[in-house]
């Protein structure tokens, strides 16, 4: 085995997406036990913080807030229609548009998800700083990538 070398184009150990990859299944480890007693995945949890802020949202406005393409969303709806927690409904000004509002039981739930942000906080163990300081640079990373992604299609 060779040792971790800086100059190595391909060393693992090197490589943004290896370390983006690793953090992201770590950081979703961490939530699953607490989505777990809600009935949530994380992308279930990802599409109700959308909705819990932008409700009602038609399908394709959500794919684009949440970036996951309408085949990836569309299970995800159905689940949470499945467990009570949205409806889809054909929008009657646009019938090939389908609007996903939240039911009482998706509003309530609400109110136990405000408990995740601090519990995932504490767990991490990070100081609110550095993990405002991530955020940014994520989202720094996200936008970057933007412009590569839409030239390499």
């Amino acid at each position: 085995m060779r040792e971790p070398n800086d100059t190595d184009p391909l060393a693992l150990e090197q490589q943004v997406c290896f370390a983006l990859s690793v953090a992201a299944r770590s950081v979703v480890a961490v939530y699953r036990p607490l989505l777990e007693p809600m009935g949530l995945t994380h992308p279930q949890y990802l599409v109700m913080l959308a909705l819990w802020q932008h409700a009602p949202l038609s399908v394709r406005d959500l794919s684009a807030l949440l970036q996951l393409d309408p085949g990836t969303l569309s299970p995800l709806l159905k689940r949470l229609e499945a467990i009570g927690y949205l409806r889809r409904e054909r929008n009657p000004a646009d019938e090939r548009s389908l609007a996903v509002t939240l039911t009482a039981t998706g509003r309530a739930l609400r109110r136990r998800a405000e408990q995740i942000p601090p519990a995932v906080v504490e767990r991490l163990g990070l100081p609110i700083e550095d993990l405002h300081r991530l955020h940014a640079a994520l989202t720094q990373v996200i936008a970057a990538a933007h412009p590569a992604r839409a030239a390499a299609g």
